[in-house]
């Protein structure tokens, strides 16, 4: 795609690293409007030098805005500096070509795959190539090859063999979506309780029963509802900005009913029946979410786990699973085949815990349960190819492949794939802030006003959570500041910046750099080489991270 030669100096170190921090601050008093041609020449000297080597794919669109084939940041630079391309959007970070045309292309077979969760769903786009009888089939999309078609390929290859194609697949993008489904249903609890109140107190109205009308069939609560919502639109983006041929969902399940049969000591048939590779990975990742991957004796986190009965079977204990639990290695060889009233005797603190935990119910279990076929049809309105597959089956190739445990990780070990390649990389946190409230009238404890606030949300051309870049030329406050806005009447705005807040900044030092989209972002760094989680304090990116704001409140606090 680029002419041979040497890069422009400018680029030529940590061209990697500065790519997007470039964008956001700068020496220089050039402005980045997003809506604007924008080239990289323009900003020098980042002011966010703690980020380092975070490679990741950046989407590519063309001229016509279709979508092409992620790049690496090397080449989004240099596309950049040669003015071949434009920024289209900063985060995720979105380059438009100016010179060409996908239909004049070949494109390669992408995926996108999603692991669902309560708190937090990973999302990874994936490259796949497929190996049909020994040898790599073509990657380039013809027509476009779907996955059921080239299983047809690999059997006519070889038709004695019924087997799947063996499938890997390079990550390219890793997202991690943090929902608000928790603070929606706190919401509106609090709102009906204040509205109880002003009724019982003020003045009488009758209950409308009749509102229950509207629950037709396949209606989730607005909690539930948010986690298909936000996870359908994180999709169709991602299918914008690359050529998405395929999505795979892990459609996981709890089968609570069973699990509390089991714990009241009842028999349920069909269960042993499947006893294949994948036999106890299900009964595992049921324990870990409810034990949240600890020890039950002694709090170890980020060891192997070993699955323990809490009383022993040598004395009466059953496999039942209120009866399991997690414990490390060494905890299990203490106990052994003691009871845990003796072996936890000098610990009644722990025991009352242990004894406690083992009979606390899974609301995450239960709301992924509720939402998983909400989500399935929803992706397949998509028209796009939707394949599932199960929890266990994410775990089996997790663990074979030596890949750590992360939402955004165990998405792209999610369905058929027999190898992941290229999963060290950095995480898109993104946080569900929300885009306001239409409540604009503040209320005490009691539920009874105390304020109120603008009618507005738009104070001259900025908005609450815009993305914007401020030079101040003169005064106490001389620099550059680049985070996110809270507005105010009086055009005298606050900015969120990675260092703290800044009060008192004038709107005619602002720029917008992205209009606010009802989510927070934050660069996590990749693994280390041994496959542990980095620190908190080495997050990196932290300018870009847009802190969420309470739902009733305007103002930066």
């Amino acid at each position: 795609m680029l002419a041979k030669g040497k890069a422009p100096k400018v680029i030529a170190k940590n061209a990697s690293s500065k790519l997007l921090t470039d964008l956001v601050e700068g020496s220089h008093a050039h402005k980045a409007c997003v809506t604007r041609p924008v080239r990289v020449d323009c900003w020098k000297d980042s002011l966010f030098e703690s980020v380092k080597r975070l490679y990741m794919a950046v989407f590519v669109l063309d001229r016509k805005g279709k979508a092409f084939m992620p790049c690496t940041e090397k080449r989004a630079r240099l596309l950049l500096s040669r003015a071949r391309a434009r920024v289209h959007k900063l985060v995720p970070f979105v380059i438009r070509l100016s010179d060409r045309d996908v239909a004049d292309c070949a494109v390669q077979v992408l995926d996108v795959k999603i692991d669902p969760g309560s708190q937090v769903t990973g999302i990874a786009v994936v490259r796949v190539s497929v190996r049909i009888a020994g040898k790599v089939a073509s990657e380039v999309q013809a027509g476009v090859e779907s996955h059921s078609d080239q299983r047809s390929q690999a059997q006519r290859a070889d038709p004695k063999k019924s087997a799947y194609p063996k499938k890997s697949a390079h990550v390219l993008h890793l997202i991690e979506l943090l929902h608000r489904g928790r603070q929606i249903s706190e919401a509106l609890t609090a709102r009906s309780q204040m509205r109880r109140r002003r009724r019982a107190n003020l003045r009488y109205r009758a209950p409308r029963f009749l509102n229950r009308r509207n629950r037709q069939k396949g209606w989730l609560a607005p909690s539930l509802q948010h986690r298909v919502n936000t996870t359908l639109s994180w999709v169709r983006r991602l299918m914008r900005y690359a050529p998405v041929t395929t999505i795979v969902q892990e459609l996981v399940r709890f089968d609570l009913h069973a699990l509390q049969a089991q714990a009241e000591g009842h028999d349920i048939s069909g269960v042993q029946y499947q006893q294949g590779t994948l036999f106890g990975y299900e009964v595992r990742e049921y324990l870990l979410e409810k034990f949240q991957r600890t020890c039950l004796y002694c709090s170890t986190q980020g060891v192997p786990l070993q699955i323990e009965h809490i009383y022993p079977k040598s004395k009466g204990g059953s496999d039942r699973i209120s009866n399991l639990g997690l414990a490390c290695q060494a905890c299990n060889q203490k106990k052994g085949a003691q009871d845990v009233r003796v072996f936890l005797a000098k610990d009644p603190n722990r025991l009352k815990r242990v004894l406690a935990q083992a009979k606390a119910p899974l609301k995450d279990a239960a709301a992924v349960n509720s939402t998983r076929w909400a989500l399935f049809e929803s992706l397949k309105a998509t028209a796009l190819e939707v394949n599932v597959a199960s929890g266990g089956r994410t775990k089996f190739n997790r663990s074979t492949q030596g890949v750590p445990k992360t939402h955004a990780l165990d998405a792209a070990c999610v369905g058929d794939v027999s190898s992941v390649t290229g999963w060290n990389k950095p995480t898109l946190n993104i946080q569900c802030t929300g885009r306001g409230s239409y409540q604009r009238t503040r209320l005490n404890k009691f539920g009874f006003p105390r304020g109120y606030l603008m009618r507005t949300k738009s104070v001259k051309g900025f908005r609450t959570g815009d993305l914007v870049k401020a030079v101040v030329t003169k005064g106490k406050k001389v620099g550059a500041y680049a985070g996110r806005v809270a507005v105010r009447a009086s055009g005298s705005f606050n900015i969120q910046t990675s260092t703290g807040l800044v009060q008192g900044i004038s709107y005619k030092c602002c720029t917008v750099v992205q209009r606010a989209d009802g989510y927070g972002y934050q660069q996590v760094a990749k693994m280390d080489a041994t496959g542990k989680s980095p620190k908190r304090g080495t997050l990196a990116r932290s300018a870009l991270y847009l802190p969420g704001l309470n739902a009733e409140v305007s103002r930066a606090k």
